[in-house]
């Protein structure tokens, strides 16, 4: 069985960096003539699906917009992804969850048993508990052949005080800072793992300046990066090779409003444009 880290590849050979994002916001729900609520988040989800089916090899549904209502939520969560998993595409839940002991695996058994509701292929994980926090569910991913992106650095500004931090256990002439800690022990994970792309990967904004985090192109190595930013928030598919140099083969290039915002009867056709625009960039 092939892992996460090589279905990843083939998606990314085939289709390009584009991910699209399922984010069912309650302005977009209206703009799209569905109601907010769980029914409309799954209208929506599954157009979305639909629409990106053959044009791109990733979504990213935002399990916040489906949470907001309840347990029909959840279910047309469920749903959408489903849908998605069927018609070949590569899901990432953006749960971005993160906390200690059985309750870490308990949210590593929602997203990446096999058999779950809530299956998905990869989640987003938060590891600001601690690295280690995270051990068993990034462990669970793997055993499972499924696929993990740790927050190392982030768009929002307040971020930068937590996330440029220097760790206190390492020398200080080395100047090791909170991100590049996390990417590292994130890509450690990967050691020995088949193929060129690893299954564990970070998520890593296209806004920010990485180098200021101590993320380099080494500390990169073999590591998926997941990269919200791009369309609306101002990174452009050109931008992937000045923004991620040796690593750009590793980026998942994430839209969400640029894409969704035209709505659902030329979804199709702006998916298949952006889709292009990343497929002709040069990625290094």
């Amino acid at each position: 069985m092939t892992t996460f880290g090589q279905r990843l590849a083939g998606a990314l050979d085939e289709h390009g960096a584009l991910c699209v994002g399922i984010d069912p916001h309650e302005a977009l729900l209206k703009t799209w003539g569905l109601d907010a609520s769980a029914d409309g988040a799954r209208e929506f989800g599954l157009r979305v699906v639909e629409a990106s089916a053959g044009r791109v090899g990733i979504v990213k549904p935002q399990v916040a917009f489906f949470e907001r209502y309840g347990s029909r939520g959840f279910a047309a969560l469920e749903d959408v992804m489903a849908a998605a998993r069927g018609a070949g595409l590569l899901v990432i839940a953006d749960a971005k969850r993160g906390d200690i002991g059985s309750t870490m695996e308990g949210y590593a058994s929602a997203w990446l048993e096999p058999g779950s509701p809530l299956e998905a292929d990869a989640v987003t994980l938060s590891p600001y508990l601690g690295p280690d926090s995270l051990d068993k569910t990034l462990k669970t991913a793997l055993r499972h052949r499924k696929g993990a992106f740790v927050l190392a650095a982030t768009s929002n500004p307040e971020a930068a005080v937590v996330q440029q931090a220097l760790v206190d256990d390492d020398a200080p002439t080395e100047g090791q800072r909170v991100a590049e800690r996390v990417a590292r022990d994130v890509g450690s994970m990967n050691m020995g793992l088949p193929g060129a792309l690893g299954s564990i990967g970070v998520v890593v904004g296209a806004t920010v300046d990485r180098k200021a985090f101590g993320l380099t192109d080494m500390v990169f190595a073999g590591t998926p990066i997941l990269a919200p930013g791009f369309g609306a928030q101002g990174a452009d598919p050109a931008d992937i090779p000045r923004l991620f140099g040796y690593v750009a083969m590793n980026v998942i290039a994430n839209e969400s409003r640029s894409i969704l915002a035209v709505g659902p009867d030329r979804l199709a056709d702006r998916i298949a444009e952006r889709a292009a625009l990343y497929r002709g960039a040069d990625r290094g």
